[in-house]
């Protein structure tokens, strides 16, 4: 693990923010990015955070480590794991970096239990728009910025290095996939399930009488392991197979190999095309790099104008309060009919605090809905028709959706939900020159 490099990249690039008298947008060039979200192009100031990617320390007698931002957490699992501990939450793809689920939002199937990524960090150091570098904790003097960072984009800073919660773990988790075929028992039995001692819980929707919870706990034995990093298909084996075991490690990465389910739209879920691509590049690395390709060069978008087609791209996650999920779930299925559907249970690991930018009652136990694909039709509809239905049914219902894709809210609308207040104050404070761009700014509008 690096422990001797970091003040030097630190130094690095608050000496390259400071150089830039121009007081131009400043952005992150990084290797890896999980936003799913076009942009027009535009000349903008980049700092490149590339090499911010080590394991610093790891202490895992106290469940910490020490992290810099753009570490992927394929790097941090592997070096966690040896030592019998993994962080609390690990988002579900390799290819995400920390400090990007901190200043955005992170989720996973423990997430019942430590909430989101966000509130399982104990300190950060934070970049400024003026070279500054402060220390936040959820004590100090820029605890108001410890709160505030999470799901803002780097619209306030950039996470250089943090701190984060580990839990220990064992070889193997031992899996039940329990179906169900009426929503609201459905949901009953999650929120019930998420009372028990579990280490991780989950589930999947393929139809209106097609649900399933999956729930987890570690142990140190298993009667066999099965490996769906190849010829099999984690998302398949739920609808086939009551029970199941997966080491530790291939538990964590169940959905990177295809993506969840995504996989299909590149065609690897084939055979035949799955052993020509080879087990190296079933990952969501491979995938996410085609994606930019193709939406740099507009394959999709000339075959689909050839065809006649018109395609909306509908990728979201959006947390309901449980008591509305299966509402929400009911318009889905009649509006969107796009399955599977992924489903995950969130509840405030610490409530007594209030992180502004993502606000989430923490007496209420949510649920995550997980979408991922497109809505394809001869009828030509405005832009965004299918993702301003979500966002006005999500609102409606009192739940709120992640930015890390596109969204269609009016300012005012974005405003009422992301808290304006906190977000100027924020702003006021820590870039009051606004070296960042504005939240709404980067999130939703096009330029």
């Amino acid at each position: 693990m690096a422990t001797t490099s970091y003040q030097q990249k630190k130094q690095r690039l608050i000496g390259e923010i400071r150089s830039q008298n121009d007081q131009s947008p400043v952005v992150l060039d990084k290797s890896t990015s999980n936003l799913f979200r076009s942009r027009h192009k535009e000349k903008k100031r980049r700092l490149s955070v590339r090499d911010l990617n080590s394991v610093l320390h790891l202490d895992a007698d106290k469940g910490t480590v020490e992290v810099e931002g753009m570490t992927t957490y394929q790097a941090l699992v592997d070096t966690t794991l040896p030592h019998g501990v993994m962080p609390a939450v690990v988002p579900q793809l390799k290819s995400i970096t920390i400090g990007g689920a901190i200043s955005g939002v992170g989720i996973e199937s423990s997430s019942f239990k430590y909430g989101l990524v966000h509130e399982t960090i104990e300190e950060m150091e934070v970049l400024l728009g003026d070279g500054e570098v402060v220390v936040c904790t959820p004590e100090n003097e820029h605890r108001d910025l410890f709160f505030g960072l999470p799901n803002s984009y780097g619209t306030l800073g950039y996470v250089l290095k943090l701190k984060a919660k580990t839990v220990p773990v064992k070889p193997y988790v031992a899996l039940s996939h329990t179906r169900y075929s009426d929503p609201d028992h459905y949901f009953e039995a999650l929120k019930e399930n998420c009372s028990k001692d579990f280490d991780f819980i989950d589930g999947s929707v393929f139809g209106s009488n097609e649900l399933y919870i999956t729930s987890g706990r570690f142990t140190d034995e298993a009667p066999y392991t099965s490996d769906y990093t190849f010829e099999h298909i984690y998302y398949r084996s739920i609808r086939t197979n009551a029970t199941d075991y997966l080491t530790t490690h291939d538990y964590i990465w169940r959905w990177d190999t295809d993506w969840f389910w995504c996989s299909k739209n590149l065609f690897v879920q084939n055979p035949i095309i799955r052993r020509l691509v080879g087990k190296s590049r079933l990952n969501s690395t491979t995938y996410t790099k085609v994606m930019r390709w193709n939406d740099r060069w507009g394959l999709t978008r000339m075959g689909n104008r050839i065809m006649g087609v018109n395609k909306e791209s509908v990728i979201q996650d959006v947390d309901i309060p449980i008591e509305n999920a299966a509402e929400f779930l009911k318009f889905f299925q009649e509006e969107i009919r796009m399955s599977p559907i992924w489903i995950c249970p969130v509840r405030a690991y610490r409530p007594d605090v209030t992180f502004g930018l993502y606000p989430m009652d923490p007496n209420i136990l949510y649920i995550n809905f997980g979408f991922w694909g497109s809505v394809r039709g001869r009828e030509k509809r405005p832009p965004g028709h299918y993702n301003r239905k979500i966002e006005t049914k999500v609102t409606e219902l009192g739940g709120i959706k992640s930015l890390y894709s596109d969204a269609y809210f009016t300012s005012e609308e974005f405003w009422n939900i992301y808290d304006k207040r906190s977000f100027e104050k924020l702003k006021s404070r820590y870039d009051p020159t606004g070296r960042f761009v504005d939240l709404y700014q980067k999130c939703v509008l096009k330029d």
